[in-house]
This record gives C-alpha cells, sequence and structure tokens, in this order.
C-alpha cells in the first residue's frame, strides 16, 4: 500500500514539473531563437544505480528497493534549428547553422541565438534587456546607425563599403552538454568549455530565427500532464482513504 502511495506521489511531483516546463515553453514560442526544454525524471533506484559505486564512480547494481518516488530531475534543451523568418529589419539577425552569438551582460558573457537587436543610446549594438552583442575581436560592436549592410560571415559595412565589425559566431561542441540555459534563450558554458570559432554558418541579415517549438505538440503534452496529474491526484486520495480506514477500523478489531 505505502509503494503505491509513493507511485502516486512521484506521478504527482513529476507531472507538475513538467507541466512548469512545458509552460514555460509555450510562453516562449515567440521568442527568437528560443530552444525547446524537455523534462527528465529519474526514480530513486536509478539515482543511487548511478552515484554509488567505486572510486571512478562506475554504476554497480544495488539490489531492488521499495520505494519508486522521485529523487532527481533534469531539464534539457533541445538545440535543433528553428525556421528563418524574413522581417526586413535592419538590426535583425539569424544564424543558419551551429552556433551562437556573444553578448556581454551585468553578469558576465552570455550566449544566445536571439538576433532581434537594436542599437542602445551609445551607438553599439546590443541585445535588449541583455547587452552589447560582441564581435569577432571580442569587443562590442559600434554601429551609430542602422544604415548599413551584413555579408554571410557577419561582417558589417557601411554602404560605401567601410568595415564597422564582424559578428562573433561561437558554438561548442555538443552544446546539449556543454551550455547551461539561464534565462529565456540564453546560455552560460558548463566547466571548462570553450567557445570556438563556428565554421559553416551562415548569417542571414534581416532575418530572426523562431523558436524550435512545435506549439501543438506543446498543448498536447500540456492536456496529457493534466489529466495524468488528476489521475494520480484521484488515486493518491484513494490510497489516503484506505489508509486512514486501516488505521482506524481495522485496528479496533
Amino acid at each position: 500500500m505505502f509503494k503505491g502511495f509513493y507511485d502516486a506521489s512521484s506521478a504527482m511531483l513529476t507531472q507538475t514539473r513538467n507541466l512548469d516546463v512545458v509552460g514555460n515553453n509555450m510562453s516562449n514560442i515567440a521568442t527568437a531563437g528560443y530552444k525547446i526544454d524537455r523534462y527528465a525524471n529519474s526514480t530513486f533506484d536509478e539515482v543511487m544505480r548511478s552515484r554509488i559505486g567505486n572510486k571512478q564512480k562506475a554504476p554497480q547494481e544495488l539490489g531492488t528497493t521499495t520505494s519508486y518516488i522521485t529523487a532527481l530531475t533534469e531539464v534539457r534543451t533541445v538545440h535543433t534549428q528553428g525556421v528563418m523568418q524574413p522581417t526586413g529589419l535592419p538590426l535583425n539577425f539569424a544564424l543558419e547553422g551551429s552556433g551562437f552569438f556573444a553578448v556581454q551582460t551585468a553578469d558576465g558573457l552570455r550566449y544566445s541565438r536571439n538576433g532581434a537587436f537594436m542599437l542602445d543610446d551609445q551607438g553599439y549594438l546590443y541585445l535588449p534587456g541583455q547587452g552589447r552583442v560582441m564581435g569577432s575581436n571580442n569587443q562590442p560592436i559600434y554601429l551609430g546607425t542602422d544604415s548599413f549592410n551584413a555579408q554571410a560571415d557577419g561582417t558589417i559595412t557601411t554602404e560605401n563599403g567601410q568595415v564597422l565589425g564582424q559578428l562573433g559566431v561561437f558554438d561548442f561542441e555538443d552544446p546539449a552538454q556543454t551550455l547551461e540555459k539561464v534565462g529565456e534563450g540564453m546560455f552560460v558554458p558548463i566547466g571548462a568549455a570553450q567557445p570556438q570559432a563556428a565554421n559553416n554558418v551562415i548569417v542571414r541579415h534581416k532575418h530572426l530565427e523562431r523558436s524550435n517549438i512545435d506549439m501543438v505538440q506543446q498543448m498536447v503534452d500540456m492536456i496529457t500532464c493534466q489529466r495524468a496529474l488528476q489521475s494520480a491526484s484521484q488515486i493518491s486520495k484513494m490510497y489516503d482513504q484506505l489508509m486512514t480506514k486501516s488505521t482506524t477500523e481495522i485496528g479496533r478489531v
């Protein structure tokens, strides 16, 4: 009976956290360059298998456990390419291929696929709410005007051909494992991961990369989570009633 109660509680906790992830995805469907998050969970037994082992932390069999309540959660980001959307706006950029823009924020260097840039009051290219966009020379890009041309390698020139700067486009080996999401579409390297100049990436001027979120699938996921949560809640109530009955009525016998 107690195992069933733990299972129901685990299901409620899992579906609640899953709903949070799905809801956050849906609220960012219009955020340029946003990458969808997926929720994953592990049971207590799986956590013990992975964390307890020899000095090299190799997994070992620990036998069975009677409690399977969720003990560990992980949100994984899916870095698939979003659709290129023409905007006609001169300060919009999109990346076709693997890579990230570098942005100098108040908390340090961050990386993003969001190319919905603007000019700050000093004429520097910046990402609203975040910071100045960095060039390939790791310095902020000064434009002073929104009348310019941009090439596929990120080089920005005036209308008469004078070079103003080049967008820094950086990449990481296996972004899903080496980058951590710290905001809506912003990432920081994990551990010793270092950015490298991106190869085989095309900078699309006057375009934005749409989020890689499938709204229909997210709606389906949300309905599925809600129904699973309701079912787990009802089962939990049933177990609670059974345990109450066993302690009050059966105990008297």
